[in-house]
């Protein structure tokens, strides 16, 4: 397949406050695995790639092209994400996003399947937030700690930045690089859910 390279309830207490309410429910539909962004060390060339990305501010070749994409991913999504112009509006970040970081959309939506199942604001254990799952360290190491990795744009800018620096990291190897952003190099689990996900839905006809 084109993807592959050279490897392959909580009870209603009225006692609980909201605020952790929210937290456990984002924990329970946190759908992925916590994203290990690599903290120590930090490599310079991917912390200068986060920089110039977060200052980037239509990715579809023509109007036929981006609504033949839309509407078939839209429906794909509709499970997930229940508004349709929202489902639209995300649609449209994440094809814009992976452009710009030279990916393909199907690729980063399976991603994002795998790591929050579309929960834009799940956080997972070890504290790894929004769609692609990004670590806080990030917005300090390149000087933006105001920034919220709960807002899509910021969150799929992140999450594709560091999947392609990684893909360049492999040399092209897509599974070393998933496992990479995972945290699970020389592990293969993480890249097969990956590859489950567009078999079964981010497919292209």
């Amino acid at each position: 397949m084109w993807w592959h390279t050279s490897s392959r309830n909580w009870g209603s207490n009225p006692a609980v406050p909201v605020r952790i309410l929210c937290v456990l429910m984002a924990l329970a539909l946190w759908g992925g695995t916590a994203v290990a962004q690599e903290r120590h060390p930090v490599e310079p060339e991917l912390r200068e790639r986060l920089k110039d990305a977060v200052e980037r501010s239509e990715s579809f070749e023509n109007r036929f092209v981006a609504q033949v994409w839309l509407m078939d991913m839209s429906q794909r999504l509709a499970g997930q994400v229940q508004d349709y112009d929202e489902r639209l509006e995300l649609l449209r970040q994440v094809h814009f996003e992976a452009r710009n970081a030279d990916l393909r959309p199907e690729l980063v939506l399976a991603v994002i399947e795998v790591e929050s199942n579309f929960n834009r604001y799940a956080i997972s254990p070890v504290g790894a937030r929004g769609l692609m799952q990004i670590m806080p360290f990030w917005l300090e190491e390149i000087g933006r700690a105001d920034d919220n990795l709960f807002e899509v744009e910021t969150n799929l800018r992140f999450g594709t930045t560091i999947l392609r620096h990684y893909l360049d990291k492999e040399n092209g190897d897509l599974t070393r690089a998933l496992a990479r952003y995972n945290g699970s190099l020389g592990q293969t689990w993480y890249p097969e859910r990956v590859f489950r996900a567009m078999e079964e839905r981010w497919y292209r006809h």
